[in-house]
């Protein structure tokens, strides 16, 4: 006896965060028999996963649930903006429920309400690793929720709360499954990647039978025991930090750090409410590079913060200079409803910064330009992201998936995704690589040396 498949729409916004959000909540959809629709026209609920942090990630979120009322009709409204349901009532007063973060029960909830199917565990089911949407080839693993830090510019603790470290037997055993899945390499995400574990003492064991702390050093030993690259993001630079610095230099952490480093005025990173020991941060950045010297550190900075001056700015592009940075991001300070800095006096003008992210990227541009070219006539490792007629598009160990640069391998149409090789650099821009396959005598991922062809 056939019966009907609800189908179930899905829109994800926001950070990769809120992207694994979105896969738990589809692997248990679809772990219950139903569809994921691909157009609004098929589907019996449409779910709109929002982003709240910014005014202008509000007005996407409030832009796509407008557009999915306008096409459906049927839509629950989760993530970090279902925490202002006024907001959301204001703009589509009939969406069928609103849930704030992290609350995949009561999504699923709402959806079973919504279009209800019974679970038949006999044709209904989902591969362990879960469904992702991200390419089958790299994975992001989100090892805590939350965060203690009470930065004025931000209200991600009370739209997700304080921080809660995710047991470390739960965390190895999703990294487990994504490898067994096809994945290549996992991008190590939370709030605070540095506090994995300090809220709470978890325990386990490693596939070796080792005890494995909830700590961010035994986290990242453990996951260097799998057969992927493991790069880590949002790492606030504790003194601990230092213990994972030779991991990445015995290969098996990737040498990449993700650290938001915001400012470096000390004034300004004060009125921020952010560490403000800049001069300690470049003295560890020098001991790090000693030890490593083929790290590479990305960043994000904020410009046109409340109170601002262009002494702090020039200040900020002088230790950007001295920093030398490889990989920058650069954000115009955007006023947050419930932000404590909305309070603070002396507000930049927007036309000032506008200027001063015109002057800090120019500086982030030379920086990058010139260590890209000093890649040129390298060999280096690279991880094939897409294929083209054209071509193949990768990256190296430098460059994490959509925030950073790519390598572009013309005429290399013949890779596939997720493919791992290694690449002759022959150019180089401000932000990009190119170069071209180095062919290979014996079988994919070993060169004949019992290397396995992971190296950066």
């Amino acid at each position: 006896m056939s019966h009907y498949t609800p189908k179930v729409g899905f829109v994800s916004l926001g950070c990769p965060k809120a992207l694994v959000d979105s896969e738990r909540i589809l692997t248990q959809l679809r772990s219950e028999g139903y569809e994921i629709a691909a157009e609004y026209d098929g589907a019996d609920v449409v779910v709109v996963n929002t982003c709240g942090f910014l005014d202008s990630a509000k007005e996407e979120s409030l832009s796509a649930i407008k557009e999915a009322m306008t096409e459906n009709g049927k839509v629950i409204v989760t993530g970090c903006l279902g925490a202002n349901e006024g907001e959301i009532l204001d703009v589509a007063p009939d969406v069928l429920a609103i849930t704030g973060p992290q609350q995949y029960e009561a999504v699923v909830g709402a959806v079973h309400e919504a279009a209800p199917q019974p679970h038949d565990p006999f044709t209904h089911l989902v591969p362990l690793a879960g469904l992702k949407l991200t390419p089958r080839h790299y994975s992001y693993l989100k090892i805590s929720e939350g965060c203690n830090h009470s930065c004025r510019f931000c209200i991600i603790p009370s739209m997700r709360g304080k921080l809660a470290s995710r047991p470390v037997r739960a965390v190895l055993r999703e990294a487990e499954k994504l490898v067994e899945a096809g994945t290549r390499e996992l991008l190590v995400i939370s709030q605070d990647t540095s506090a994995y574990g300090l809220d709470r003492k978890f325990a386990a064991e490693d596939w070796k039978g080792r005890p494995v702390r909830a700590h961010m050093t035994d986290l990242c030993n453990a996951l260097g025991d799998l057969d992927v690259w493991v790069r880590l993001h949002y790492v606030y630079p504790y003194p601990h930090v230092d213990e994972v610095i030779p991991l990445m230099a015995e290969g098996r952490v990737l040498p990449y750090l993700d650290i938001p480093f915001q400012h470096a005025s000390p004034r300004v990173l004060k009125a921020m409410r952010r560490p403000a020991n800049e001069a300690r941060v470049l003295e560890r950045l020098a001991k790090w590079r000693e030890i490593v010297p083929e790290m590479v550190v990305r960043s994000t900075f904020i410009v046109g913060f409340p109170g601002e001056t262009e002494e702090d700015f020039t200040y900020l592009l002088d230790w950007l200079r001295e920093a030398r940075l490889d990989r920058v991001g650069c954000f115009k300070y955007e006023a947050v409803a419930g932000a404590a800095a909305n309070a603070l006096p002396d507000p930049v003008p927007e036309a000032v910064k506008q200027e001063r992210w015109e002057r800090f990227m120019a500086v982030s541009q030379e920086i990058s330009a010139e260590k890209l070219r000093a890649r040129v006539g390298l060999e280096m490792a690279v991880l094939v992201d897409e294929v083209t007629d054209g071509g193949a598009v990768g990256r190296t160990y430098a460059d994490a998936p959509e925030i950073d640069g790519r390598v572009n391998l013309p005429g290399a149409d013949f890779l596939n995704p997720g493919d791992m090789v290694m690449a002759h650099i022959t150019d180089a821009d401000a932000y990009d690589l190119t170069g071209t396959v180095v062919p290979e005598e014996t079988d994919a991922g070993d060169n004949g040396d019992g290397d396995d062809g992971w190296d950066w």
